[in-house]
């Protein structure tokens, strides 16, 4: 009975989280939405799963909640001292097969074009070849000869203002924006996972095989986190993936002092362009 009385607060709860997947486009701290969509890409999966999925979840689920709390009522043994046996019914049967099949068919149409998405690697300007190890990513500019250096976590004990525990690294991945990439994955040991949910972007990294997954344009210059997404040992979740997105021309002017830089073995660090504090910061764990 008591569970019966929470019935109406559990209903009302699931309401405000169906409310606030419209309401709230983004993420923010201490929130539970999904962060926000940095490319169309994102923008398209944001939208499949906050406008179609989470509707259609929710009204499955608070269809099959209604019948059990009516056959809880109805077929109570002081309502229905004798119970029926009936095992079999034809016309339920065919219900609650086609039904099923409606709903997948609706949904089938739109993911179907993301999926397609996340294979057109057309049109992509420059290549990007990202390969995991235990414990970090090695960031390889495929078009620009040599270049390509390790992304580590930096340790508790050497965090300076403006760096974030246990998301900032030693040497971020950095892109243009407006740009699409092709970004290929491979790993050196076991299978890891570069996941940047603001990107689109979720991807395996197996050792002897390389994917390939599209980065959409990303229009606004900013940092962006993610982590491997892959249960790959245990430092697993100190991995993770800064990744700087720069204006083109200062994008340019970053890949010329990297070129020389990383040529003498010497780490480069970014423009001083934004701050962690900024709107265009992101934080989506994996």
């Amino acid at each position: 009975m008591s569970r019966l009385l929470n019935l109406p607060y559990a209903l009302l709860f699931a309401a405000a989280t169906l409310v606030n997947s419209y309401s709230v486009h983004a993420a923010v701290p201490g929130g539970y939405n999904l962060p926000e969509p940095a490319n169309k890409l994102a923008q398209s999966m944001f939208d499949f799963h906050s406008y179609w999925l989470l509707p259609i979840v929710f009204g499955i689920s608070a269809f099959v909640l209604a019948l059990l709390v009516y056959t809880c009522y109805r077929f109570s043994e002081h309502r229905n001292p004798v119970p029926s046996k009936t095992t079999h019914n034809a016309y339920l049967e065919i219900i609650w097969t086609l039904v099923p099949v409606l709903i997948l068919l609706i949904i089938v149409a739109p993911s179907l074009r993301i999926l397609q998405g996340t294979d057109d690697l057309s049109n992509a300007e420059m290549t990007i070849k990202t390969t995991g190890f235990q414990w970090y990513w090695n960031y390889a500019y495929v078009d620009e000869g040599e270049l390509a250096f390790d992304s580590i976590l930096i340790p508790d004990d050497q965090i300076k203002d403006g760096q974030l525990r246990l998301m900032s690294v030693d040497q971020p991945l950095v892109i243009p924006a407006n740009t699409k990439i092709k970004l290929q994955f491979t790993a050196g040991d076991v299978i890891h996972s570069w996941a940047v949910q603001d990107f689109g972007v979720r991807m395996d990294a197996v050792p002897g095989l390389l994917n390939e997954f599209p980065l959409e344009p990303v229009k606004k210059p900013g940092i962006y986190y993610g982590f491997c997404s892959e249960l790959c040992g245990s430092k697993h979740s100190y991995m993770p993936i800064e990744v700087h997105v720069l204006p083109k021309d200062k994008f340019k002017s970053w890949l010329e002092e990297a070129k020389k830089s990383f040529d003498l073995g010497n780490p480069i660090s970014t423009p001083q362009t934004f701050s962690h504090a900024q709107e265009t910061t992101s934080q989506s764990q994996g």
